[in-house]
């Protein structure tokens, strides 16, 4: 096995989101922090209840949809992003949460400062959160 691939091992794979075929006609798959950050997207799109027998997974955000664009919102926005990723994700420390507002567009980015476990290669991710929908 390859040193660059050993190391990112732990970090697992598993079905690619969304979901594609690969060119031999089977489903494609992602690996490593490419799986991960799709971990992370699908954690956030998932409304609490919207999954039959895990009602408990997802995130809060849907609940903010159609929440001003204030000082609360933000902090409710990094409040949630933080309390859904702890609990879905145990393969990465979430360091940081940032919300950045762009009122001309109804959206609000989330940058999400994280480390895979057992690593200190830090990674981010913007997951942008519309507070109108279809902005």
């Amino acid at each position: 096995m390859l040193a660059g691939n050993n190391h990112q091992s732990h970090l697992g794979q598993g079905i690619a989101f969304p979901l594609r075929v690969n060119v031999q006609g089977s489903l494609q798959l992602s690996a490593a922090t490419h799986n991960i950050e799709e971990s992370i997207q699908i954690i956030l799109r998932t409304q609490l209840g919207e999954r039959v027998y895990r009602p408990d997974f997802g995130s809060r955000l849907s609940e903010l949809t159609f929440a001003p664009m204030n000082t609360q919102t933000l902090l409710m926005l990094r409040l949630h992003v933080q309390e859904a990723l702890t609990k879905w994700e145990p393969r990465i420390v979430v360091d940081d949460v940032r919300a950045d507002p762009d009122p001309l567009r109804g959206r609000v980015d989330l940058t999400i400062a994280y480390h895979p476990r057992d690593s200190h290669e830090t990674r981010s991710l913007v997951y942008p959160f519309y507070l109108l929908p279809n902005s």
